[in-house]
């Protein structure tokens, strides 16, 4: 049973954009279940999907679309329905962690730019850079950069990169997200006042909300980034939240 504190508290996360269901049973798993051997049992996958206002038949439809694309499989053990993420799931879980869950403080400090030769990059591996403009990228400096490219170390980036680096598309969802979580922080009880449930559902909704928008563009690390920015803001809030309400023990969930 949920709480009333707990309820409003988490509202303003269940009402921000892009809940589909089998994407928030991907952020539970890959938060709750990672691990090899991990899993999640089927009361309790149905308890923390109601939690996120889940009817159930969309909780069986996203998990039967998620084994068919071999990213959970089930077992019987008994009457009850053990579900855990395939070595699959768990490589692409595992891939996505050090975007979602490194904290602020702890991104990367040293950064490049890149000058490519020409602004055709079909064929250049890019990813994890960010491009400045057709010829310019930014990125880590522990990422390789295209054969080719000028590279030059980055010392002190100059605000207007810094702003101009910032995904203008998301802001309005970071700023939703922001807000969200502020209220959520502003509002929830303490960490021993919460059930296993109530922190794993909390945890759900916090990761699954930054995890759509942090993985649609690079990580830049921390010297191009704006203290002010709302997508740092958030971030700072994600990091604060998950080290205040810890990862519970699946099989301590009480389902009643």
């Amino acid at each position: 049973m949920l709480t009333d504190d707990f309820a409003h508290a988490t509202s303003a996360l269940k009402k921000l954009g892009g809940q589909r269901v089998w994407s928030l049973m991907i952020s539970l798993f890959g938060d709750l279940a990672r691990r090899e051997g991990d899993v999640i049992d089927g009361p309790v996958l149905s308890a923390i999907m109601a939690a996120m206002d889940v009817r159930p038949e969309a909780a069986r439809v996203a998990l039967h679309r998620l084994r068919k694309d071999n990213w959970i499989a089930s077992e019987k053990q008994g009457r009850i329905s053990l579900h855990s993420l395939t070595p699959d799931g768990r490589v692409q879980a595992d891939d996505a962690s050090a975007r979602i869950y490194t904290p602020p403080d702890a991104l990367c400090q040293n950064w490049q730019m890149l000058l490519l030769k020409s602004a055709d990059i079909d064929g250049l591996d890019l990813e994890g850079f960010t491009q400045v403009d057709p010829r310019v990228f930014v990125g880590p400096a522990n990422i390789a950069p295209p054969k080719d490219a000028y590279v030059t170390a980055g010392v002190d980036a100059a605000d207007w990169l810094q702003a101009e680096l910032e995904p203008q598309a998301l802001t309005e969802g970071y700023s939703q997200l922001h807000a969200a979580l502020a209220h959520a922080a502003q509002n929830l009880p303490a960490q021993d006042a919460l059930t296993p449930l109530e922190i794993a559902t909390l945890r759900c909704l916090i990761v699954h909300n930054w995890r759509r928008l942090a993985l649609k563009h690079p990580a830049l690390p921390k010297p191009l980034i704006r203290d002010d920015w709302v997508g740092l803001k958030a971030h700072v809030l994600v990091a604060d939240l998950l080290a205040r309400y810890p990862r519970p023990d699946p099989t301590l969930i009480a389902t009643a």
